[in-house]
């Protein structure tokens, strides 16, 4: 059964923002090695394996991972659990039962406020479960229902 909610397809360009900026940390790190190389006359395949690894995970951060994360991110909230299905490689989906829920935020980084969006954490007394790159109205809309959910979820105890 596939969950009915997906997050922002903004998600992509926030995303791939992210892997551009992981992608110039990373080419630096390869001109580094290059320098390196040139400083201790390290052999020249050094510098070209760097720059093949660089070239790999550039197009892995910006391009496919991003389109994989945001086609299998899904989520649903429903009276009593909380469903999550995620991952790119590994799947996985997670059942948080709403007597669970201790408290619900949003979070709105730099990137996220430019393109509107925020992600809803979900605190439990054991980990803490992310909803990434939703519309603000809907990470606040989401928010409230899963605090509203999760307070008569404690007074049915």
């Amino acid at each position: 059964m596939e969950l009915e909610n997906r997050i922002s397809k903004k998600a992509l360009k926030v995303w791939r923002i992210s892997g551009i900026i992981k992608s110039v940390i990373g080419w630096i790190i390869v001109a580094f090695v290059y320098f390196l190389m040139q400083f201790f006359h390290w052999l020249i395949w050094v510098t070209f394996i760097a720059g093949g690894l660089g070239l790999i995970f550039s197009f892995l951060d910006i391009y496919l991972f991003p389109l994989l994360r945001w086609k299998y991110w899904r989520y649903e909230v429903r009276e009593e659990e909380i469903e999550l299905q995620g991952g790119v490689i590994i799947k996985r989906r997670t059942l948080i039962p709403m007597v669970r829920v201790q408290h619900v935020d949003t979070v709105q980084g730099p990137i996220y406020r430019t393109y509107h969006l925020a992600s809803v954490i979900v605190h439990t007394a054991a980990t803490v479960h992310e909803i990434p790159a939703l519309e603000e109205k809907e990470a606040d809309r989401l928010r409230i229902s899963i605090s509203k959910l999760a307070r008569v979820s404690d007074e049915d105890v």
